[in-house]
């Protein structure tokens, strides 16, 4: 009997423990749901656009036989999306020293992709982050041949071919960094990994350029360097 009463005693001591500690839970609860809600990002979706030039491809053309002009318009989602559009202007002139063949190219091209800010803090002045794009542009280019002799018959034959319409599909891997310069003055430079998707082009075979994409091949690697205004 005695035996009977202790394990009562204990079973309901027991029982009392267990309601006292669980009877707090709806206060720790509510505590913890404000500390959630003054925690969340309460951010607007929109935060803003942003305008930018790229300077590489200019001083690349200025300076070498082919570049592009490229402005591009981004658009910012709580600071972390970015989604982009970019444009722009390819032109080449290119003489090549061993065929002495003449090529030209000039023609638009554009691309559409998103960049995502990988930083904690993400309203910071500085950014780090990775993106893709899928690029396209149709263009022609012509090129024109010293021609060629025939050492038999001493005749000289001309080669040339104009206006030779191609496409081209490429998809492109963004690294970036950005930082606030003063005010609206934004700087940044990505690098680009650039994979052709597919192409189209005529009997002349593969172009020596290809705007927006760079000197024509199954990969590429470039880089942007872009003065940006965030409104």
């Amino acid at each position: 009997m005695m035996k009977l009463k202790k394990t009562f005693s204990y079973i309901s001591a027991l029982t009392i423990s267990l309601i006292t500690a669980l009877f707090p839970l709806p206060a720790n609860a509510q505590r913890h749901h404000m500390r959630s809600t003054v925690e969340r990002d309460t951010v607007a979706l929109f935060r803003g656009i942003a305008v930018s030039v790229d300077a590489v491809g200019a001083i690349q053309r200025w300076v070498s036989d082919y570049g592009q002009y490229e402005g591009a318009l981004k658009l910012n989602l709580k600071d972390r999306y970015f989604p982009t559009i970019e444009f722009g202007y390819g032109d080449a002139d290119h003489d090549d020293e061993v065929t002495g063949i003449h090529y030209t190219s000039k023609a638009p091209y554009g691309r559409v992709g998103i960049d995502f800010n990988l930083l904690k803090d993400k309203h910071d002045i500085y950014r780090l982050y990775l993106g893709a794009r899928y690029g396209y542009t149709s263009f022609k280019y012509s090129i024109d041949s010293p021609g060629i002799e025939d050492p038999l018959w001493q005749t000289h034959s001309d080669y040339s071919m104009k206006d030779i319409q191609c496409k081209y599909h490429w998809a492109e891997a963004v690294a970036g960094v950005q930082a606030k310069i003063a005010g609206p003055l934004h700087l940044g430079w990505s690098v680009r990994y650039r994979s052709r998707l597919s192409q189209k082009h005529g009997d002349a075979g593969e172009p020596w350029y290809v705007p927006g994409f760079g000197k024509s091949g199954s990969s590429r690697l470039g880089a942007i360097f872009n003065i940006i205004l965030e409104l």
